[in-house]
């Protein structure tokens, strides 16, 4: 099994920036690529941006792109989510994922990934 947890979510204006952590621990040899996720009160969970094993790959959602930055340390186990220029839209919980699948391909679809975190608030006031 593998366990993930977030870290970093809190209160932010718009326009500032924050960074998420994601540290995985258990059986962490079994993951292949990692994502994050996140959930806004009364939608369905989107898809954000997700990075292959050794992070050569990453893939982004049109609403983040050119402002999240996706990293991946796996020597010290951690996955990173760097926000900036946050807008009141990107509130949301905000959840770490990662797939036991050896494919090569990026994957952006929830039913993917195997393990997920429990989430971290996020919240970007006007």
């Amino acid at each position: 099994q593998v366990q993930l947890v977030e870290s970093g979510g809190g209160l932010v204006q718009a326009g500032n920036s924050l960074r998420l952590s994601c540290a995985t621990s258990g059986r962490t040899f079994t993951i292949y690529n990692m994502g994050w996720f996140r959930q806004a009160p009364g939608k369905e969970r989107e898809f954000v941006a997700a990075t292959s094993r050794i992070g050569s790959t990453t893939t982004y959602a049109d609403s983040v792109k050119g402002r999240f930055t996706i990293s991946r340390d796996s020597t010290k186990n951690l996955l990173y989510l760097q926000m900036n220029s946050l807008k009141p839209e990107d509130t949301a919980v905000y959840y770490c994922t990662a797939s036991a699948s050896g494919s090569s391909r990026v994957f952006i679809r929830d039913d993917e990934y195997n393990y997920w975190g429990h989430g971290t608030q996020v919240t970007v006031s006007s």
